[in-house]
Parts: structure tokens; C-alpha cells; sequence
């Protein structure tokens, strides 16, 4: 598993913040917008396409995307999802992208250009050519080799969906952890998850003294908080966090 992005929707640093984290020389609190890599044998498979994809793909060397499974339909998580068009230009074949049933219509209106075969092209451009796929909870997922148990999440107005793969369970965006996920997430050995911020509680996201809460009723061996501000040093933070839990960063690699 690759971190590609740690970051919220500002990432970090954030434009025209003056703040010590903001312009830290410590590479790890660089934090762009919010991707997992999940590699294998085969092509990598992304969680989520943030606005940095491209720049993401190119830092971490990730020449093939087998496929891509969408969290949830905010900006911060989705809209790089034009730069799956080199893949599918490569390869000759659509990429497949695995989002919940729910989300699927308002996937498809926002982006017709990809999704409706009426919206025309100019000459000389081309979109994306995805595989659209939907599931619901209950399904079990078969992606680019790996296989997925889709689990879904209270995100203020929206659901945000995470999943268990092997000893492997991801919470990407969420507030808390429904009792019929916390079930499945048992047994785990590595969780990921959100958190702001110290302190202050937020409607629609774990601050950290919730993330570790959390994470402790799930008991993992270890966890990773990700989705972090600029109200967070990389260093303050560890130094700060229980055994078993620590702060993730752009780039990092963990073997799970």
C-alpha cells in the first residue's frame, strides 16, 4: 500500500497560509489531496482520483492502473479523474472504475463527457474510457487482483464508502464507524483512517483523539492517520500518538 496523498481538500500547504506546517521544510507535511495506492503482481489499484492525480502517478513511479474504486463523489476525491485517460489510451481498453450504486447518476451527469456516448468530442481530444461498475454493500468485489468488501461510512450529507481487503481496512472520509462495519473491520492488522485535527470536533470527519478512539475499538496492530491539515505537524503528531498509531505521508509504502 502506497500513500499518494494525505492531505484534505485545501492540501497542504494551504494557498497564502503563512502557518510553521505550511512552510515546514519536512517533506511530510507536504500533503496533496487524498489517493491510496494498492499494489500487488499487477497494475496498481487507486483508491480515489484527487485533483494531483497525474502528479501523484509520475512521484511514484506508477506507469499501470488496473483499476480504481471511488470513496465518494466530493471534489477533493474525484476530480482527477480525467487523468485516468492515459491509462485507457495505453491500453486499448477502458479502465475499470468501481463506485456505489448510489453515486453512479450523479457520476455520470457530472462528467457526460466520459459517460455519455452523445456528448461529441473535438477533433483531436479525447476523454477517458471508463468501465463503469457499481456495487452495494453486501457485494464482495473482485479488482484488479485483490478482493474488496465494500463498508460505508456517515459523512455529514453523504456516505463515504471504505472497505476491508485481507488484514487490510480503510476509512478514508467518515465520522464514525457503523456497528455492521466495525464487524467486518475485526481481525484486522493494518486500518487507515481520517483524522483533522486535535481538539476541536468536526460535523462530517474523526479528529484525532476520535480517529484513535476509533481505531482502538477496531484493534488493530497498526494504524495510520490520514486526510491531516495544515493544524498538524508530522513530527509534533507522532511524537504525540499512542503505540500502534502514527501519522502516514505522501509517499509512504507500507507492506500489508
Amino acid at each position: 500500500m502506497r500513500f499518494l496523498g494525505t492531505g484534505t481538500s485545501f492540501g497542504v500547504p494551504v494557498v497564502g497560509c503563512r502557518c510553521a506546517v505550511c512552510n515546514s521544510s519536512d517533506p511530510r507535511n507536504r500533503r496533496s489531496r487524498h489517493c491510496l495506492s494498492l499494489e500487488g503482481d499487477g497494475p496498481a489499484l487507486l483508491v480515489d482520483t484527487p485533483p494531483e492525480l497525474r502528479l501523484q502517478l509520475l512521484k511514484a513511479g506508477i506507469s499501470e492502473v488496473g483499476a480504481v474504486f471511488l470513496t465518494h463523489m466530493h471534489a477533493d476525491h474525484l476530480h482527477g479523474i480525467d487523468d485516468l485517460r492515459i491509462f485507457s489510451l495505453r491500453a486499448g481498453r477502458p479502465v475499470p472504475l468501481y463506485v456505489a450504486d448510489e453515486f453512479a447518476g450523479t457520476l455520470r451527469a457530472r462528467f457526460d463527457y466520459i459517460f455519455d456516448e452523445d456528448v461529441k468530442q473535438d477533433p483531436g481530444s479525447s476523454a477517458p474510457e471508463i468501465d463503469l461498475q457499481t456495487f452495494a454493500l453486501g457485494d464482495e468485489l473482485d479488482i484488479a487482483g485483490l478482493r474488496l468488501t465494500p463498508l460505508v461510512f456517515p459523512h455529514g450529507l453523504m456516505n463515504s464508502y471504505g472497505f476491508r481487503c485481507g488484514s487490510l481496512g480503510v476509512i478514508v472520509d467518515g465520522k464514525s464507524i457503523p456497528d455492521a462495519a466495525l464487524a467486518v473491520l475485526q481481525g484486522i492488522d493494518t486500518l487507515v483512517i481520517n483524522a483533522l485535527w486535535w481538539g476541536d470536533p468536526h460535523p462530517t470527519h474523526f479528529n484525532v483523539e476520535e480517529a484513535i478512539a476509533a481505531a482502538r475499538s477496531v484493534a488493530a496492530r497498526q494504524t495510520y492517520l490520514t486526510h491531516l491539515t495544515h493544524r498538524l505537524d508530522y513530527e509534533e503528531l507522532k511524537a504525540k500518538l499512542p503505540p500502534g498509531i502514527e501519522p502516514a505521508y505522501d509517499g509512504l509504502v507500507v507492506d500489508v
